[in-house]
């Protein structure tokens, strides 16, 4: 709520300043050739949230974070992450989020601590820090007595854990995560999640996340976006997306299928699914 001084010295509901969104985009737009990705999107993403972006393969959820952890640009539009805009002050947006994609990030030949010594080069970390940071990071994602290990015979959800711990070394303000439990068995998915929000208690991290499991959107959420084919359908709580389906038995995969008209399973082109089961069979 906001609150403003009247004319009579009263405090009155509408004017202190709130905090402005962690996320703000207006009207992006992504474009390969004659192929519209992302197609006018506007969001706002609150500091601490965790907000999940929803959509069948190929709605441009991925293009979508692409262009605000600066690997895009956009064709149209604008976005700040941070308050620093994503593209004449990409190096700022650099410096304040983390970012894990589908593909495998981690090198399977370094062990766990060699991993992250490298992203604390990567992140300009002073060296007099790097080792501890680097401890630090081990250890906050349960990875400190297999440090020494190499990564290559790491289990899949060790191997997500250090990635995002390889995201941890510099604090991010936002931590973007596309697809991060993927092919991951459902307690491997559950560690994973402990981890992620310990994290948000911890320093305030907003999540910005994309998921095809319904039940984790549902139970770890704040809000969640659907997006189809480039376009945002529909954006609430995952409790006010469920009513909007209008059966008192419906699910969020009932929502989903309402504001897209597909299947979980539908959507995307044959190298999506590629990438996609490619990077699940990595992290088994």
């Amino acid at each position: 709520m906001r609150l403003a001084v009247s004319q009579n010295g009263h405090v009155t509901p509408d004017a202190i300043p709130q905090a402005p969104p962690v996320v703000a985009i207006h009207g992006l737009v992504r474009r390969f050739g004659d192929f519209t990705a992302v197609d006018g999107v506007d969001l706002a993403v609150e500091s601490g949230e965790i907000f999940g972006l929803l959509g069948p393969n190929g709605a441009g959820k991925t293009t979508t974070i692409k262009m605000l952890v600066t690997l895009l640009p956009p064709s149209m539009g604008t976005a700040q992450v941070g308050g620093y805009d994503i593209v004449r002050q990409a190096g700022q947006v650099r410096r304040l989020i983390g970012y894990v994609p589908q593909a495998l990030s981690a090198d399977g030949n370094l062990t766990g601590y060699e991993n992250l010594r490298v992203f604390a080069k990567l992140y300009d970390v002073p060296r007099k820090e790097q080792k501890a940071r680097v401890e630090e990071a081990l250890d906050f994602m349960g990875l400190a007595d297999a440090a020494r290990r190499l990564v290559r015979l790491y289990s899949g959800g060790m191997v997500r854990r250090l990635e995002i711990a390889q995201t941890l070394i510099h604090r991010p303000r936002v931590l973007f995560l596309d697809e991060p439990t993927i092919g991951l068995d459902p307690v491997a998915r559950r560690a994973v999640w402990n981890h992620l929000m310990a994290l948000r208690a911890l320093y305030g991290t907003t999540l910005f996340i994309t998921t095809h499991y319904m039940e984790e959107a549902e139970e770890l959420c704040t809000r969640l976006a659907i997006m189809n084919r480039g376009k945002i359908v529909a954006l609430d709580t995952p409790e006010g997306l469920i009513s909007q389906v209008g059966r008192e038995d419906a699910t969020l995969e009932d929502a989903f299928a309402h504001f897209t008209g597909d299947t979980l399973e539908s959507g995307g082109t044959y190298k999506d699914v590629r990438n996609v089961r490619r990077t699940a069979g990595r992290l088994r």
